[in-house]
């Protein structure tokens, strides 16, 4: 997960700010629900906090951000490692694009021009 983080452009590392990054089993149902998920659907990661496009000058002293990535549902979608260093990497992306105030239906737009 660090070498996802570590590759990304240095104008991106650079501006991350206040955020962890953790890895879990499995997500927990509260974290299904945030999602809008049922507890049947996938959930490979999951970005909590306040995107840094939503933030006022009055932003401060609040806990950090946190991209949680989910290790099993990974494991269970890929064969093998390579895959799930991809994905891992896919998935880090996509919930630090989050962080940046990039939405689902843009980051789906721009997955689909690509």
């Amino acid at each position: 997960m660090a070498r996802a983080v570590d590759s990304l452009p240095e104008e991106f590392r650079t501006k991350l700010e206040n955020i962890d990054v953790v890895v879990e089993d499995w997500p927990t149902s509260g974290q299904l629900r945030k999602a809008g998920l049922r507890r049947s659907e996938t959930l490979l990661g999951l970005y909590e906090g306040v995107p840094q496009t939503k933030r006022s000058r009055h932003y401060g002293l609040v806990p950090p951000d946190k991209i949680t990535i989910f290790q099993k549902p990974i494991e269970a979608k890929c064969r093998y490692d390579a895959e799930i260093t991809a994905e891992i990497q896919r998935v880090v992306q996509h919930e630090i694009a989050h962080h940046f105030g990039i939405s689902d239906v843009r980051l789906e737009q721009i997955e689909t021009d690509s």
